[in-house]
Order: structure tokens, then C-alpha cells, then sequence
């Protein structure tokens, strides 16, 4: 009886701990996972605690769209603000 709960303490400790080394969103991913570690095994920790941090990391792919759709806004915005200046409203 006590050998599961010692895994579970053992999974939330180490959960707890690597959360202190993250920054921002991280940590909220990590901490909303560690719900799930105290209910499961050290095994299922593992797979939560990758899962979340999967969830909040970027790809250089999903950066790069990211970045390129930035881009377009930014045009669209100057775009329209030059529409505004040639018909002498401010932007």
C-alpha cells in the first residue's frame, strides 16, 4: 500500500521541482498536469508532464507561420493607414 503512494509523492515531488526551473506558461502547464500525477503512477507522470510541456512549446514551423502572419497584419494595418492619410484622416 505504501509503495504507490510513495511513487505518487515521488512523481509529484519531482514534478514540483522541475516546475521551479520553469519559466511563465510552463509552469501553469506543469502545475495543471500535476492534478493528473496525484492520481496516477510515476509512468503516467511522465506522459502529462510531456504532453503539457508539447502544448506549450513552439515548433520552428508553427514560428515561422507565427511570424509570417504578423507580417501581413502588419502590412494590412499600414495599408489601411495609408488609405486614411490620402483621404486626410489621421491613423
Amino acid at each position: 500500500m505504501t509503495r504507490p503512494f510513495a511513487r505518487r509523492i515521488a512523481a509529484l515531488s519531482a514534478v514540483l521541482a522541475g516546475s521551479l526551473l520553469l519559466q511563465g506558461c510552463l509552469v501553469g502547464a506543469v502545475v495543471g498536469g500535476t492534478a493528473a500525477v496525484v492520481g496516477g503512477t510515476a509512468k503516467v507522470a511522465g506522459s502529462v508532464v510531456g504532453a503539457g510541456f508539447d502544448a506549450v512549446t513552439t515548433s520552428d514551423e508553427e514560428t515561422r507561420a507565427k511570424r509570417e502572419r504578423e507580417e501581413r497584419q502588419y502590412q494590412r494595418e499600414q495599408r489601411r493607414c495609408e488609405q486614411r492619410r490620402a483621404s486626410g484622416r489621421s491613423c
